[in-house]
């Protein structure tokens, strides 16, 4: 007999990105989403397609709110998605077929194929972009990162399952840059708490290095104009979140 199988996702005014989404893992047993105040029909097209709803608008960052949405799931494993991805035929065969006998002690990875500019990316770093997001309901769950959260795999070996997760990452490029503002931000912030200072050489090395790995470490050059433009944003990005964390760390300084 199989495992019961949660698929739980977080989400915020993401009517348009639903319904594809709810359709690509009808399969599972339980669709759990936590809904951190949208303004949109979010909730009413989870509702109609059977999903469980839950709201929280005490935002405390993406690694929490994983952790609450998880806990509304009830079973054995769970399927962690987000509302602008979707499984393939493929990988949900393989899910459904691990569940017949998964591993002990075991999580499993899942590639993703990243849309950016029209194109699924198939170099650049964005793939396969390998992400553990299939795992035991009670023994794993995510981090308390505000942002770049990951899963507590407590020492669990990792096997990679068979097929794809799309990831239409880069959908409206304007959306795209302030979603990665707001990641820099948070970024900046939670390192600033911790104590960490940048140097202003370090923000400028930092972000050659990030176009210089983008564009020939990780073969972004194969993803012709969209691969130049990708190490591009990437600079940026490392520009922006070390330059946010310099201006943190030089907040109470005297201007010179």
């Amino acid at each position: 007999m199989a495992y019961r199988l949660s698929v739980v996702m977080i989400a915020k005014d993401a009517a348009d990105l639903l319904p594809d989404c709810l359709a690509s893992v009808a399969f599972a047993d339980e669709i759990i989403l936590l809904d951190s105040g949208s303004s949109d029909a979010t909730l009413e097209i989870a509702q109609a397609a059977g999903a469980k709803t839950f709201t929280n608008t005490e935002w405390r960052g993406y690694g929490l709110q994983r952790q609450l949405a998880q806990h509304y799931a009830s079973g054995d494993y769970i399927l962690m998605i987000d509302t602008d991805e979707r499984v393939t035929a493929e990988l949900a065969s393989a899910i459904q077929e691990t569940l017949k006998a998964p591993q002990p002690n075991t999580v499993y990875s899942i590639a993703r194929r990243n849309l950016f500019l029209g194109r699924f990316m198939r170099h650049s770093g964005w793939y396969p972009d390998r992400v553990i997001r299939f795992y035991a309901r009670e023994q794993h769950q995510y981090n308390d990162n505000q942002v770049h959260e990951s899963l507590n795999t407590a020492g669990a070996r990792t096997i990679a399952l068979k097929g794809d997760l799309l990831h239409l990452t880069c959908r409206d490029f304007a959306s795209f840059q302030r979603k990665q503002l707001s990641y820099a931000t948070a970024w900046a912030h939670e390192r600033h708490q911790q104590g960490k200072h940048v140097s202003l050489m370090a923000i400028f090395s930092h972000t050659l290095g990030a176009f210089f790995k983008t564009l020939i470490l990780r073969a972004g050059f194969l993803d012709g104009k969209q691969g130049l433009l990708l190490a591009v944003v990437n600079a940026q990005y490392t520009f922006n979140k070390y330059t946010e964390l310099w201006a943190l760390n030089h907040q109470h300084t005297k201007q010179e």
